[in-house]
């Protein structure tokens, strides 16, 4: 990829902020070319109307050159990708039609909680016109296609990650949650770390001086989360990178301290890249660990000498649920006690212990407890609380995630591969 350096609108743009917020400013602009993609031009009239867009989705009225500036490198960054995705789109003859941006205006609405006409007037305001935002949507709407459609078919989840997401899940069950928003900045090459780094410090002033976070995140973040304003739901903290996690407890200290606000991390070096973390709210571990299970008992009058051989020997078959009571009937005295669902808390250390690394069908082997011989047999394993997924969700989310790193590798390949002429 041929990169030119870029010289700047700014110098222009900076004589008067009046340009970005006048609607009637775009027809007394002189039209020229910003930038080449594939020997496609972006204009200067569609990098302003990009800032414009920016600037009015963030909310910012106070902005100097410098911030100005990183706006600019935003909107052509964003515009650049935008026309990478929507030539591979055109090369598999991919067409996003009227209706299908409309649905996504009014999805966007929906969200907001407004309506697609105050979307409008909003923008109008600001002198947004309404094709930027449209070719933004036409440009994420066209690449989901594209990426759904080269790679959708190749993805596999397997019952198997599907029951370590789960475990994941089950092993933070009674742990403290945290409502997440994110903001990642990818490093996109080794040579290109200080850019990332200026483009972390323009976001950072502006959530400073009050921008929204959600409307960063949609404009500025490389996460797939961008599309959600950044919201990564509740999670546990082993579930966020490492030095994330390692900031929770001063973040959770800032909340406290805010009553009710949230509590913004300082930028944080992780793998790959940045993020700025937002903690909006906590709570404590609602979900919990359930098992539905079966007993077997040799009550401790019934136990004899061979007792225990025999229990373990009908044990080591793995019997299931309803094969429990053929295996009692080889055993003098056993008896089978359905427990039916019960919580991990609810059960002695003993039986939690001795259940945790067991799936469907698994049994704890013989347990010598006050009772006399005991073995529980697994029937089924859940997790149960408020927003826990379902293994159809859970499945989505992996299918999400791989889909995300293959859209975001090719995205990669293409900003190689293509030519891209940043003018002066």
């Amino acid at each position: 990829m041929l990169m030119i350096p870029v010289k700047n609108l700014v110098m222009t743009l900076t004589a008067s902020l009046l340009l970005f917020m006048a609607p009637g400013a775009m027809a007394q602009t002189t039209e020229g070319v910003a930038a080449l993609v594939n020997d496609q031009p972006i204009t200067t009239v569609d990098v302003r109307n990009r800032m414009r867009l920016i600037i009015a989705s963030t909310g910012l009225t106070q902005i100097d050159a410098a911030t100005l500036e990183q706006i600019q490198g935003q909107a052509i960054r964003g515009l650049v990708d935008e026309y990478l995705q929507l030539q591979a789109a055109r090369e598999y003859e991919i067409e996003v039609t009227e209706a299908e941006v409309d649905q996504s205006i009014q999805d966007l609405a929906d969200r907001n909680n407004t309506t697609i006409d105050s979307i409008i007037g909003d923008l109008e305001r600001s002198g947004v016109e309404i094709e930027t935002l449209r070719h933004q949507l036409q440009a994420e709407i066209a690449w989901q296609v594209l990426v759904n459609g080269r790679y959708g078919s190749r993805i596999r989840i397997s019952d198997q990650q599907i029951e370590l997401a789960l475990e994941r899940l089950a092993a933070s069950a009674s742990q403290p949650q945290y409502r997440i928003f994110e903001l990642f900045f990818e490093i996109p090459s080794v040579n290109r770390e200080e850019e990332t780094v200026q483009r972390v410090i323009a976001v950072m002033d502006q959530l400073q001086r009050g921008a929204p976070f959600p409307e960063l995140a949609r404009q500025y973040s490389d996460a797939p989360s961008a599309a959600n304003g950044g919201d990564i739901g509740w999670i546990v903290a082993s579930q966020l990178p490492p030095e994330v996690a390692a900031i929770i407890p001063q973040l959770m200290r800032q909340y406290g301290q805010s009553q009710g606000g949230a509590a913004l991390s300082n930028p944080v070096r992780v793998p790959g890249g940045f993020m700025i973390v937002a903690l909006v709210a906590a709570r404590d571990g609602t979900t919990t660990l359930q098992y539905d299970l079966v007993q077997i008992t040799v009550p401790a009058n019934s136990v004899q000498p061979d007792s225990n051989t025999a229990l373990t020997r009908a044990l080591a078959d793995n019997p299931t649920c309803s094969q429990a009571e053929t295996v009692a009937t080889r055993i003098p005295g056993a008896v089978v006690t359905p427990l039916g669902a019960i919580g991990a808390d609810a059960l002695l250390p003993q039986i939690s212990e001795a259940l945790e690394p067991l799936r469907q069908d698994g049994n704890t082997g013989v347990l010598q407890t006050a009772a006399g011989l005991q073995s529980l047999i697994v029937c089924d394993r859940t997790i149960a609380g408020p927003g826990v997924p379902s293994r159809d969700d859970l499945e989505a989310q992996l299918r999400g995630q791989q889909l995300s790193l293959h859209s975001r590798r090719w995205l990669r390949d293409l900003r190689r591969d293509g030519t891209v002429e940043i003018r002066d």
